[in-house]
């Protein structure tokens, strides 16, 4: 599972051609902050400070928030006229207010809208513009490492060597946050290039410590806070000399003490493939019974880069759009839309399964493309006016021309279509997935991180062609794409759970990998009960690191590069 895409975005406000409500003089602007939290309940986050005798005022104090790319988070922006010391601004002027997600802020990156009174009238000329900025550190270190002569601590064979770089934390612990592969049998390893953030190797402090250790292994296992050995010591410092342990792993937990260093991110900064930075592997101990003792190896580092790369947010606000494509099921096992039982039916109120799943996902999505055109496609009913099979139609029958507007389109589009095509078989999932692959591929020839793709599949039951199913899925993990599976329904959905990639590398029918995991399966049933904002927190959660793996993968940069600035 991916990490959850939450980062910090900074806000800044300002005005213009504000309502001037004092007199012999100018108004005196604040900036609320408010955030909504369900139906017409709305908290305070934050104010600017107060702007004296400006009608186009420029507020220093920024709004910090933070960011989910799988929630719609609703924001609504008042600005008053501050003329007396009370926190409670109802008895301030107020001079205007502007409603909006952080997503439409994000994904324009500065955005202008006219500002209103709780009428919804024009707030006169006024107008308010809020950028926005990540805030975050998005250097990477890029590091070579090899070493060489190395202790030889078994007696059949040769040691099996990998590293392990730990960072200080605030309160003198330390944490690992790197282990290279292992090199098995061999006392002059070379590790493969590996990249680590610098906020996680050192705090982006150039001269914290590191410690390195270097063990030998037999099997490779998981440690996220290290304990030391018994006779092993740390420093009570960050600066002192300290002892970074090596050990010759063995199963029954003895591991025996290879070598280690402390270094800086300064001194690791220092290396070149020229003239690379080397350190001393010491064993304290063989060093206090060998009076000829040097090392106990030699550690290189070959080559150290810190590069900048581009996050989630730096594609959106670059200008990369986010296509929303939504395929529904239309097979017969679905039951007949006049049914109550049928998971086509619709409710007195409009809804049914289908309905919200499209409402949930589609909300969140919408903001990121500018045009809002979402094409719409059926599959597994017959259509008319001949009634073949089809197993990619448009909802609203138009070929040349499947888009809809926005999400209300989609909704639209569905509900005129559904007393239309009588629902058929079988369930084919891949021509759907191929339709959209094919405009994925064509957006790969732009050279720039321009557009990402969003497949949304609603399906009742399980894949009939599952080995084609699987293949169009391998091939669409090479370009820029994404699909999200809701099952609706109580149908049996392991086959689902299969495509999902979290447990193992998904293949074709003749053993191609999967380069990427870009498929994410949820049953519907299990947020039934749950807040409407769940399904979309659920699915959409990964989407954010599939963007990035794919961007960064192919080296692709956004059309308009912030994070170059």
């Amino acid at each position: 599972m991916a990490a959850q895409c939450v980062t910090k975005v900074e806000l800044t406000i300002s005005c213009t051609n504000l309502l001037d409500k004092d007199v012999g003089s100018k108004s005196d602007p604040l900036c609320v902050l408010l955030q909504n939290i369900s139906g017409q309940q709305w908290y305070e986050v934050d104010r600017t400070e107060r702007v004296k005798n400006s009608l186009n005022p420029k507020f220093t104090k920024k709004f910090l928030i933070d960011y989910y790319f799988e929630l719609v988070q609703k924001l609504k922006f008042g600005i008053f006229d501050i003329d007396n010391k009370t926190f409670d601004l109802n008895d301030d002027d107020f001079l205007g207010e502007f409603e909006c997600t952080l997503g439409q802020i994000v994904s324009s990156r500065t955005l202008t809208k006219p500002l209103v009174l709780k009428n919804g009238r024009p707030a006169g000329r006024g107008s308010i513009t809020i950028t926005a900025e990540e805030v975050k550190d998005n250097r990477v270190v890029v590091l070579e490492v090899e070493a060489r002569k190395l202790d030889n601590k078994d007696f059949f064979g040769k040691s099996d060597p990998y590293l392990e770089f730990h960072k200080q934390t605030g309160d003198g612990n330390w944490v690992m946050v790197h282990r290279t592969e292992v090199i098995k049998n061999n006392l002059n390893p070379v590790w493969r290039p590996f990249k680590i953030s610098l906020n996680s190797l050192c705090y982006s402090d150039m001269d914290k410590s590191i410690k390195s250790v270097k063990c030998e292994v037999s099997e490779v296992f998981h440690v996220e806070n290290v304990s030391l050995p018994s006779g092993a010591s740390m420093p009570s410092s960050a600066g002192s000399n300290i002892y970074v342990e090596c050990y010759d792993y063995d199963s029954d937990g003895s591991h025996d003490l290879i070598g280690s260093f402390q270094t800086t991110m300064s001194k690791l900064k220092e290396a070149s493939r020229s003239s690379p930075v080397e350190f001393e592997c010491i064993n304290e101990k063989k060093r206090q019974k060998k009076k000829n003792y040097k090392n106990s190896g030699i550690v290189s580092i070959k080559h150290c880069e810190i590069i900048v790369e581009c996050t989630f947010l730096d594609y959106i606000m670059g200008g990369c759009q986010l296509n929303f494509t939504v395929g529904i099921d239309f097979t017969g096992s679905n039951g007949d839309p006049r049914s109550p039982d049928s998971l086509h039916y619709l409710s007195p109120n409009g809804v049914n399964e289908y309905l919200t799943a499209i409402w949930s996902v589609g909300l969140v999505i919408q903001d990121y493309d500018t045009d809002k055109m979402f094409p719409a496609f059926g599959f597994g009913a017959q259509i008319p006016p001949s009634f073949q099979v089809s197993h990619e139609f448009p909802l609203n029958f138009n070929p040349s021309n499947p888009f809809c507007n926005g999400v209300q389109g989609i909704v639209d589009a569905y509900r005129a279509c559904l007393p239309q095509v009588r629902l058929y078989g079988p369930t084919n999932f891949s021509p759907i997935i191929n339709h959209v692959a094919r405009f994925a591929a064509a957006a790969t020839q732009q050279q720039t991180a321009s557009q990402y793709f969003i497949l949304l599949i609603i399906t009742d039951g399980v894949i009939t062609d599952l080995d084609q199913t699987r293949t169009a899925i391998v091939n669409a993990s090479k370009l820029p794409m994404s699909i999200i599976i809701v099952g609706v329904g109580g149908a049996d959905f392991d086959a689902m759970e299969f495509l999902d990639g979290d447990d193992g590398v998904l293949r074709s029918s003749s053993g191609e990998p999967a380069v990427r995991d870009i498929v994410q399966f949820v049953p519907f049933r299990k947020f039934q009960n749950s807040p409407k904002e769940a399904l979309a927190q659920c699915v959409l959660a990964e989407v954010p690191q599939q963007v990035v793996n794919y961007f960064s993968t192919y080296k692709l940069q956004p059309p308009k590069n912030p994070a170059a600035k």
